[in-house]
């Protein structure tokens, strides 16, 4: 078997093995196991045809930008990214990347934090996983998928759209924050090509990120109050903190609602109508119902 042969079988072999819903997307049928071509085409942003004649041998020359999303859709370890990288002809990019892997004691912590709505991020502030809550009060990132969409410093320095609105002074000192959590990842994953592609390109598309990432200045996260405006319950005010766990690199964004506000019964409204206590949904990509993207 020749060597693009060998990445065809080794994608398709990849492919197989996972499910849609652990790759965000909605669960296939039984007949159906593992992942499709055409969910892959959507966490990745590469077409279906593509990805046929990448499995198929007849796509010889897929750039390491290519791999590098291949890499992340099928949740390919450190071992099997450097096999993919080599199989195309590439040389295996360092391992000193963005850790994205949630320890199930995370896990655990995030499955007792009912009535909270709660997304985990990277250290570049991608989004990881959240859970049903997250996604009923801001929208379902599961829906679609488009990088950087789902990164909280693309969304805000791009102004996405967004259902979480700040006063100017918390934005201000929110983006403070943002500079300096990237400058910091940057510092710790030198070598992160996708964490140096997010930061060239934000200064490609934000006149303030580059203002802000140039003037070396940086802040910390506090915790505050801010609005969000849901298509089906209006705006309400909600309680939005931040917590870092070190040991795994994760910032963990916790919206809830103080007991008896208008907030905690729009909770409940919302966890009534999702499909109730389901695990943890693992993201790549970005938003979805058909409004707005999710918010951050």
């Amino acid at each position: 078997m020749t060597r693009h042969g060998e990445l065809g079988a080794a994608l398709h072999r990849w492919r197989d093995r996972i499910s849609p819903a652990e790759g965000g997307l909605p669960e296939g049928g039984p007949e159906d196991p593992g992942m499709g071509r055409t969910e892959l085409a959507r966490l990745t942003g590469l077409s279906v045809d593509y990805i046929t004649r990448l499995e198929q041998g007849r796509a010889t020359t897929p750039s390491s930008q290519v791999l590098a999303s291949l890499a992340r859709a099928l949740r390919l370890d450190d071992v099997e990214r450097r096999h993919l990288f080599l199989l195309a002809g590439h040389s295996p990019p360092a391992t000193d990347r963005v850790p994205r892997r949630v320890p199930p004691s995370v896990r655990r912590m995030l499955d007792g934090m009912t009535g909270t709505a709660v997304g985990v991020h990277d250290a570049a502030w991608s989004l990881i996983t959240f859970n049903p809550l997250w996604a009923a009060l801001l929208g379902d990132p599961s829906k679609s998928a488009a990088s950087p969409c789902r990164n909280v410093a693309w969304r805000h320095f791009t102004e996405a759209p967004s259902r979480v609105t700040r006063t100017p002074e918390q934005a201000a000192r929110f983006e403070m924050a943002l500079i300096g959590d990237l400058r910091a990842a940057a510092a710790r994953y030198p070598t992160d090509v996708d964490l140096r592609a997010l930061v060239a390109e934000l200064r490609r598309a934000s006149g303030r990120f580059t203002e802000l990432w140039t003037s070396r200045m940086t802040g910390s996260h506090e915790s505050e109050s801010v609005t969000v405006h849901h298509p089906d319950v209006g705006a309400v005010t909600v309680d939005y903190d931040i917590i870092t766990v070190p040991g795994c690199d994760l910032r963990v964004i916790a919206q809830s609602a103080a007991p008896g506000s208008r907030a905690a019964e729009a909770f409940d409204l919302l966890g009534a109508w999702s499909d109730g206590p389901v695990p943890l949904t693992v993201a790549d990509r970005d938003e979805g119902h058909e409004q707005e993207p999710a918010a951050v």
